[in-house]
């Protein structure tokens, strides 16, 4: 009985190996562009699919670079085909995902030309941190305005970039809270993923002295 569980097990594992569970990949024609990180997809079964790219966020309407962002996605990908990695599904019905054109990868790309920021609640890829430090550090895109009008998109949804009227509550210690705020110094971070939101996000450049991309270099070494 045993031997016969083990023999299944190895079994099992063999298959696992030899046919891996493969992501959903949608593909299409892009027919829409609606923003600079959000497009509609018609599949090859004639359905429309609203596709947002996954890690990242470009400049809203309004915004800075916004027009330039969704100008740029439509050169990439309009009336042509692509393929999309699925990720997930969001509170939207978008499907999420990584966006590929043959071996171009658009989600990486509007990032390196400097017309989207790292989604940093949602990064996976660490390699896309990598291309927005060189693109930021080579003043490429909205990275060569005045740092006061850099403003995330997602503190430009919430209107946090304005100091509220009423003093914020204390956050819990040991509790990374996503917000541009007062804090200047390495000493004051309370771990590497608030250092790295703290350079990437709101720009706070005096965190890399060294200019190697890898704020203070204590907590994230």
């Amino acid at each position: 009985m045993i031997r016969g569980l083990i023999y299944l097990v190895l079994v099992l594992s063999v298959l696992l190996f030899a046919f891996p569970l493969r992501a959903e990949i949608l593909a299409g024609k892009v027919i829409k562009i609606v923003d600079g990180d959000t497009l509609t997809l018609l599949t090859q079964e004639k359905h429309q699919v609203k596709i947002r790219l996954a890690e990242i966020d470009t400049p809203e309407k309004g915004q800075p670079y916004g027009k330039k962002a969704k100008q740029k996605l439509g050169k990439l990908v309009f009336g042509k085909k692509i393929q999309v990695n699925v990720q997930e599904t969001d509170r939207y019905g978008r499907i999420v995902g990584r966006v590929y054109i043959g071996d171009l990868d658009v989600n990486a790309e509007l990032v390196k030309q400097g017309l989207a920021w790292v989604y940093l609640k949602y990064a996976k890829d660490n390699s896309l941190f990598e291309l927005e430090a060189k693109a930021r550090k080579a003043y490429v895109g909205l990275w060569n305005m005045p740092e006061a009008q850099i403003t995330p998109p997602w503190e430009w949804r919430k209107g946090q970039r304005k100091q509220s009227t009423y003093p914020p509550s204390p956050p819990q210690k040991g509790v990374f809270t996503q917000t541009c705020g007062s804090k200047r110094y390495c000493k004051q971070m309370i771990n590497c993923q608030e250092a790295r939101f703290y350079l990437t996000q709101c720009g706070l450049t005096r965190l890399d002295g060294d200019k190697d991309g890898v704020p203070c270099e204590k907590l994230c070494s």
